[in-house]
């Protein structure tokens, strides 16, 4: 995409997110009906499924051609990175919207060819959004974002899976000890606004597809490290667990889990 198709896109991205935002507050403050998936901690509501049921018809629209990733099955069955696809999780940080009202995000990211294109994190209660992608430049809420100073894992703070620090997964208890302090959010979305505008150095969980697509197109876009843990090449179709981190504290990480594995 050239510059031109590039502004519209983000325009057009920009719009959705403003009325996801409004949607959300409607819904909550009408209703909010709340039930399972895997388990009693897996929470999906109504909201999540009228969030991504509005993507997909403006997807539809704008984007006829393109398939449609999304968590809550309204989208495609894609099984090839080839052509125009969608990332869609229309509410990450469910737990957190059902019991807090707050972080939560919405993420929505595309790619062409298994190429990141552009991509919008937003966390929807304070409706700060960080967007962009490679050839277009970061921006938070439409202000350049320029990369923050490439610190190490000992001067900042390790966002982490609670899960697996609370299962004790190896090296996770010990990067949480190696890092200044350590952070627990409950949502990939909001993690990664803290490492994109440098509030911490590193965030490492397993994710989904459509919980690490655009994420991990904004950081690279950004010129921060992403990657897998086990160093094999990113399948974007396939959940894995993915490390975005400053240089110096992805270096680190990484050494100190190979002494663990």
């Amino acid at each position: 995409m050239d510059q031109i198709q590039l502004q519209k896109l983000d325009t057009t991205v920009l719009k959705w997110l403003d009325q996801v935002h409004h949607l959300v507050e409607q819904c909550v403050q009408q209703r909010m009906q709340v039930d399972t998936k895997s388990s009693h901690r897996d929470l999906v509501t109504n909201v999540d499924r009228e969030v991504e049921q509005y993507y997909v018809q403006h997807i539809r629209n704008f984007d006829p051609e393109a398939k449609i990733l999304g968590e809550e099955g309204f989208g495609d069955a894609v099984k090839s990175m080839k052509g125009r696809i969608w990332f869609v999780d229309p509410i990450d940080g469910t737990m957190n919207f059902v019991k807090q009202q707050a972080e939560f995000a919405t993420m929505v990211a595309v790619y062409e060819d298994g190429e990141p294109v552009m991509a919008w994190i937003m966390d929807v209660q304070q409706h700060d959004i960080i967007h962009g992608g490679p050839e277009y430049g970061v921006f938070h809420n439409g202000e350049k974002l320029e990369l923050s100073v490439d610190i190490g894992l000992d001067e900042g703070l390790v966002i982490l899976s609670g899960a697996r620090l609370l299962y004790e997964e190896p090296g996770f208890p010990q990067l949480a000890k190696a890092a200044i302090g350590y952070r627990v959010y409950g949502s990939a979305g909001i993690s990664y606004l803290h490492v994109l505008t440098g509030k911490a150095v590193a965030y490492l969980s397993r994710m989904r597809p459509w919980d690490f697509a655009a994420g991990v197109t904004l950081a690279k876009s950004l010129g921060l490290r992403v990657g897998t843990i086990d160093e094999q090449p990113m399948n974007m179709l396939v959940s894995g667990s993915v490390l975005v981190a400053t240089d110096k504290a992805y270096a680190d990480i990484m050494a100190l889990l190979q002494k663990k594995s």
